[in-house]
């Protein structure tokens, strides 16, 4: 059975900066084999993808919004997928999840105060 474990959200000031991470369990393969995802939903508003990593091509897509500020990366010791945010904006506040096919985690909220 597969599942995903999102945790490391909080609340945090404009400027800061956080580190969600994304626990993997019950996947058949190494965790580099996949496409992985990160993707927040903000109150009201649907959700949006932030980050994702290309298993084929070996490259990680950012959006625009966090480009430059957002890292995404994996220990494929520990099964686990982080993503580091920088710079954090108020905009940043939505509930953070992973994805890994079909499966997604409960997610981690993130709240940036102005």
């Amino acid at each position: 059975q597969v599942q995903l474990v999102e945790s490391g959200g909080g609340l945090v000031q404009a400027g800061g900066s956080l580190r969600l991470s994304c626990a993997a369990s019950g996947l058949p393969l190494d965790l580099h084999y996949y496409a992985i995802g990160w993707f927040r939903q903000a109150p009201g508003k649907v959700r949006e993808g932030v980050s994702c990593f290309n298993s084929a091509a070996k490259i990680t897509h950012y959006s625009d919004s966090v480009k430059g500020r957002f890292t995404m990366y994996r220990d494929d010791a520990k099964n686990t997928v982080y993503l580091q945010m920088n710079s954090l904006k108020p905009d940043d506040t939505a509930v953070y999840y992973c994805n890994i096919l079909q499966y997604w985690g409960e997610g981690t909220l993130v709240n940036v105060s102005s």
